[in-house]
């Protein structure tokens, strides 16, 4: 046998040895570990230590029974009770005076414009002289008749004469009414010349321009009668014959200003293309209240018995309403379903009980089960909240 290739066969033979090493130490290498996982797997593991921390000191209240009225909500507008248009009751004349602005308060018989008098004057001086020229012979033609009446039956006077006394007497008495009137007419047409105010109230717009020629019936004004204002509310005809006059009305002006009224009258029909009627609310006089706007507003009907809770103890989430319902020291998360609103409460139609206790405030923070810490609440005033 050649030399050289015995030394390859056992260079050969040993590198074999050691690949044979290497796997038997892997092999052993994986027995152990394997042996080593199921041994402690089993072992049964002690139980961790378990804390439970509160997430958040809260304070608790009370679902409660409350009176509350019936509500109707409505939307319309508010305008004056009567508006009254003040115009010119006699034409040709100018403008002479405007004495009132937009705005002002004016009392009945208060003398708002003034027209130019133009002949008018004159006519009346005039009528009144013809009058008492009718008076002087309204007098002569009745003295000369109750002389012929005294004659009457004697031969000194005849019939056809005394008939003819009498005819004078009655025309000239008739030129006497006739003379009254026509002083009474240009009396009238005088005082046209003065505009006054028919009644107290605001005035609310002037059309008139001092200097204009005016004609008869020509609008100069518009007065707010007894500056009063009305809110007319549009209801549905269904719900008409829930309201009565005499009921409280709350209107809704800006965000915070609330104006209080009462109906004074219910629409008698229904309009036959919007299906609803109008409802008539006298409202309390105030400086936010003008005529034009629109405005919302609640008709407060009979009183019943509602189950409510504060505003800030319901949590809106994913569209649907919840209250956290407290449980020893923790929370679960009841949904419910929301009413009316009145202030800063609000009705529970379903989902809890009377007097059932519930986290009052910062129900943003909890979820279902969290623990919780009750914070101290003095008995006045967690009763004067549940009540």
């Amino acid at each position: 046998m050649y030399p050289c290739h015995a030394s390859f066969i056992d260079q050969w033979a040993l590198v074999m040895r050691w690949r044979l090493v290497f796997i038997f130490t892997v092999v052993l290498f994986i027995a152990c570990a394997a042996l080593f996982i199921t041994l402690r797997s089993s072992i049964p593991s002690a139980p961790l230590p378990t804390t439970t921390t509160p997430v958040l000191t809260v304070r608790h209240t009370f679902a409660s029974i409350q009176q509350w009225p019936e509500i109707l909500h409505a939307v319309g507008s508010i305008a004056a009770w009567q508006e009254v248009i003040i115009g010119a009751e006699i034409g040709g004349k100018r403008l002479s005076r405007l004495l009132v602005n937009v705005g002002d308060r004016v009392e009945k018989g208060q003398l708002l414009a003034q027209l130019s008098t133009g002949t008018l004057e004159a006519d009346l001086m005039a009528s009144r002289a013809v009058l008492q020229e009718a008076e002087v012979d309204a007098a002569q033609a009745r003295r000369a008749a109750d002389r012929a009446r005294m004659l009457q039956g004697t031969e000194a006077l005849s019939e056809q004469s005394l008939d003819q006394a009498l005819a004078v007497a009655d025309t000239a008495h008739a030129r006497l009414v006739a003379a009254r009137a026509r002083v009474q007419a240009d009396l009238l047409r005088l005082t046209y010349t003065e505009v006054r105010a028919p009644d107290e109230g605001l005035i609310s717009s002037i059309s008139a321009v001092e200097g204009a020629l005016l004609q008869t019936g020509e609008e100069l004004m518009r007065l707010q009668r007894q500056s009063r204002l009305e809110w007319r509310a549009e209801l549905p005809g269904s719900e008409l014959v829930q309201v009565v006059p005499g009921q409280v009305v709350h209107l809704a002006l800006g965000d915070s200003q609330i104006v209080e009224g009462r109906v004074r009258r219910v629409s008698p029909q229904v309009d036959p293309h919007t299906r609803t009627g109008i409802v008539y609310v006298d409202l309390e006089s105030s400086a936010q209240v003008r005529a034009g706007l629109f405005a919302r507003g609640e008709l407060l009907l009979a009183e019943h018995r509602v189950l409510t809770l504060p505003e800030t103890a319901v949590l809106l989430r994913d569209g649907f309403s919840y209250v956290f319902v407290l449980d020893g020291n923790q929370v679960r998360q009841q949904k419910v379903r929301v009413g009316a609103r009145r202030g800063d409460r609000v009705e529970i139609r379903e989902g809890i009980e009377n007097e059932t206790p519930v986290v009052e405030s910062g129900v943003g923070f909890l979820s279902d089960g969290v623990t919780i810490r009750l914070a101290a609440v003095d008995q006045k005033t967690l009763s004067q909240t549940s009540h």
